[in-house]
């Protein structure tokens, strides 16, 4: 007998993590699409909830007021922020 096996998370998020996020986003005086550092402030089963600094969008154009965005947790469009070293 087989059965389905669940999707496997790419990574596992928690509470306070700082996650760069694919959104819509303002940088300057223009709105664009791109990759936006954010923090992690609500985590269940199926979604994660990240909260910007600054404005987001959805994509039909309107602010998100409270600037969180959810994301499936095996989302291709969030992802841990990468460490880059000072020189």
């Amino acid at each position: 007998m087989s059965f389905m096996r669940s999707p496997e998370m790419q990574h596992a998020f928690e509470v306070g993590d700082m996650v760069e996020a694919f959104c819509d986003h303002e940088k300057g005086t223009d709105r664009v699409r791109g990759w936006l550092k954010g923090i992690v402030v609500q985590v269940d089963n199926k979604m994660v909830a990240v909260q910007f600094r600054g404005n987001v969008f959805l994509t039909d154009g309107w602010m998100v007021p409270d600037r969180i965005l959810w994301y499936p947790t095996n989302s291709e469009q969030i992802r841990p922020v990468t460490k880059k070293s000072k020189e």
